[in-house]
């Protein structure tokens, strides 16, 4: 695949806790310049680049990294952030509920955070690290259920990234009209290039620009 196949499918990521504006600030000139599909930048950042960088597609995260914030909380954080200018929201589930089988909570939560996005993109990041087959099953069930346009592997905070057995089980099991975002661990465009080729429609990595920017 060449750059301008890969590039489009790139949520140009930088979520460090220790990210200065000047980072996100290049951040964003390089996705302007290579043409991904988005920046993904703390929640902080969105309202001064959207100002600065009024064409750039916005993504960020609500209850990130961790997933246990309340449902009330995530819809409002979910709602700042697009007056702030952000046009995709990428939510962590609640592993609590999770690992308690509360599927029904779960898929409520993700439905009441989907409503309070309006018409803008949700991710649902399931943290895969932490699931077993039928957690992700049951999770990509909730997930369409719910009617959110991702469901997303990782945050990149857990203890693994994505794999591609995890994307080809949420094949199988989410629904027509749920894309798939493949994050964390992606660090080699033979990674990327593996993700897109089993159907991934996104990919989060703070790496894309430098690996296919690298002179052979």
């Amino acid at each position: 695949m060449n750059n301008s196949e890969i590039f489009p499918h790139i949520d140009h990521t930088l979520l460090r806790a220790t990210a200065a504006e000047s980072e996100i600030e290049t951040l964003c000139e390089e996705a302007l310049k290579f043409g991904t599909a988005s920046v993904c930048i703390p929640a902080s950042y969105v309202k001064s680049a959207h100002k600065k960088f009024p064409s750039l597609n916005i993504c960020t995260v609500i209850g990130f990294p961790l997933g246990y914030s309340t449902t009330a909380i995530k819809c409002f954080e979910a709602q700042n952030a697009i007056e702030n200018g952000a046009n995709e929201i990428d939510m962590v589930v609640n592993l609590g509920w999770v690992k308690d089988g509360k599927f029904s909570e779960v898929e409520a939560e993700i439905a009441a955070v989907k409503k309070a996005c309006s018409d803008k993109i949700l991710k649902v990041i399931i943290e895969t690290c932490y699931l077993t087959e039928d957690e992700k099953i049951e999770l990509c069930r909730c997930v369409t259920n719910a009617k959110a346009d991702f469901i997303k592997t990782s945050t990149g905070f857990g203890t693994d990234g994505a794999k591609i057995e995890d994307i080809r089980l949420f094949k199988e099991h989410i629904g027509e009209n749920v894309k798939i975002k493949a994050a964390g661990g992606v660090k080699t465009k033979v990674d990327l290039e593996m993700f897109l080729n089993e159907g991934c429609e996104r990919i989060g990595t703070s790496s894309a620009v430098k690996l296919l920017t690298a002179k052979e």
